[in-house]
C-alpha cells in the first residue's frame, strides 16, 4: 500500500501558504497631510543625515528628548518605523518608508528654504514691487532720486509707474487696487489715507522784459494774455484761486505738457502760473522770470495716499519714506518749497 500523504510529508518539501485576504480592518488609514508637521519632518531628516538623535538635537537646537518625541510622533502620525535604532552608540538606519520619505521630503525642505528667504527679503523691502501713481511735476522733480535712492538700497525690487494728467485717474486706480500709492494734489477723498509730503506755490513764468523784479500782482495777470494747462484737477485749482483773486483768466493757449507751457513764454505768448515745482528746470534761464504773484493764492499740497485700510508692504513703507526725505531736501534748497512735517506712514 502506497501512503502518498506520508512520502509527502517525509520528502522535505513545502508548499507556501496561501495568503489571505487582508480584511477591511488591516487596511492602514490614510495619512492626513495636516498631520505632517513641518516641524517633524525637518527633525526626521536631521536624524537621517547626522546619524543620530544626539548630532540632530545639536543641529535643530533642540535637545535630544525632543527629537526622539518628535520621531516617535512622526512614527504614530504615519503607523511605521522610520528608523531602525541598533542601539549603542551605532548610527539609526532608515527603514524602507524611512527612504522614501527622505527622497520625497528634500523638494520640500528646499521650498521652506526658499520661503523662508524670500519672506525675510520681503520683510526688509528688499523683494516684491511697488506700484506708483505720479503726475507729471512729481514725475519731473521728484522721483527720479527717490527711485535712484530706493534701488540703490534695493536692487532686487521692482517698480511701476502710472502716470496720470487727471488726478481722478490715479485714485480709481489706488482704490481699485492696482496701485499701491500715488501722489494726489489738495484733496483727500473717502477710502483714502495720506501724508503731506511738500507744500507747492503758484509762481508766475513769463519773459524776463515782460516782468519786474518783484511780485507780479493779479492785476498784470488779468491784462493777460495767460497760457495755462488743459482742464485738470491742478489747473481748477489755479482758476479757482485767480477767480476768488478778482481774475478771469484768459487763456490764448493751453496744453497738458508743461514743457509746452514753459516754450510758450519763453517765445513770448504770455504769462503762466505754475506750480513752482514744475519749473525747477527754468530758474537757471536768463530769458525767464520766476515770480511770486501778489496776492498769492492757496498752495497746492502734494500728498501720498494710499487706500484706507490697507497694510502698505515694507517697500512700500520705505518708498514713501524716501520721499518725504527727498521733498525736505528740495524744500531747503528751495526755500519757497516748504516741506511738510510728516512721518512716514506705518504699516
Amino acid at each position: 500500500m502506497t501512503f502518498f500523504a506520508s512520502a509527502a510529508a517525509g520528502s522535505g518539501s513545502t508548499t507556501p501558504p496561501r495568503p489571505h485576504p487582508a480584511s477591511p480592518e488591516a487596511v492602514p488609514e490614510p495619512v492626513r497631510v495636516q498631520a505632517l508637521d513641518t516641524r517633524l519632518l525637518l527633525a526626521f531628516r536631521a536624524v537621517s543625515t547626522e546619524g543620530t538623535f544626539g548630532r540632530a538635537a545639536v543641529r535643530l537646537g533642540y535637545t535630544q528628548s525632543a527629537v526622539s518625541q518628535q520621531i516617535a510622533s512622526l512614527e504614530r502620525i504615519l503607523g511605521a518605523d522610520v528608523f531602525d535604532r541598533p542601539g549603542g552608540p551605532r548610527p539609526v538606519e532608515l527603514t524602507p518608508l524611512g527612504r522614501l520619505l527622505f527622497e520625497r521630503t528634500g523638494d520640500l525642505v528646499g521650498v521652506l528654504e526658499s520661503i523662508s528667504k524670500d519672506v525675510q527679503r520681503y520683510r526688509t523691502g528688499e523683494l516684491g514691487r511697488v506700484d506708483i501713481g505720479t503726475i507729471q511735476s512729481t514725475s519731473t522733480a521728484l522721483l527720479p532720486t527717490i527711485l535712484g535712492r530706493l534701488l540703490a538700497e534695493r536692487p532686487g525690487l521692482h517698480t511701476r509707474l502710472e502716470e496720470r494728467y487727471e488726478e481722478t485717474e490715479l485714485l480709481d486706480l489706488l482704490l481699485g487696487g492696482d496701485l499701491d500709492v500715488t501722489f494726489v494734489v489738495n484733496g483727500n477723498p473717502p477710502g483714502i489715507d495720506s501724508v503731506d509730503v511738500l507744500v507747492d506755490p503758484f509762481v508766475v513764468l513769463a519773459r524776463s522784459e515782460d516782468v519786474g523784479a518783484g511780485p507780479v500782482s493779479i492785476d498784470r495777470l488779468s491784462a493777460g494774455p495767460l497760457i495755462g494747462q488743459v482742464g485738470s484737477t491742478c489747473q481748477d485749482v489755479i482758476d479757482g484761486g485767480l477767480r476768488d483773486a478778482g481774475c478771469e483768466p484768459d487763456y490764448v493757449f493751453r496744453s497738458a505738457d508743461n514743457g509746452a507751457v514753459v516754450s510758450m513764454v519763453r517765445a513770448g505768448l504770455g504769462l503762466a502760473l505754475l506750480p513752482r515745482l514744475a519749473v525747477l528746470d527754468e530758474l537757471d534761464d536768463p530769458r525767464l522770470a520766476v515770480r511770486p504773484l501778489e496776492p498769492a493764492i492757496p498752495d497746492r499740497v502734494i500728498r501720498l495716499a494710499w487706500r484706507a485700510g490697507r497694510t502698505l508692504s515694507p517697500a512700500a513703507q520705505r518708498f514713501c519714506a524716501i520721499a518725504i526725505e527727498v521733498a525736505a531736501e528740495l524744500g531747503r534748497r528751495y526755500p519757497a518749497l516748504a516741506p511738510a512735517r510728516v512721518a512716514a506712514p506705518a504699516g
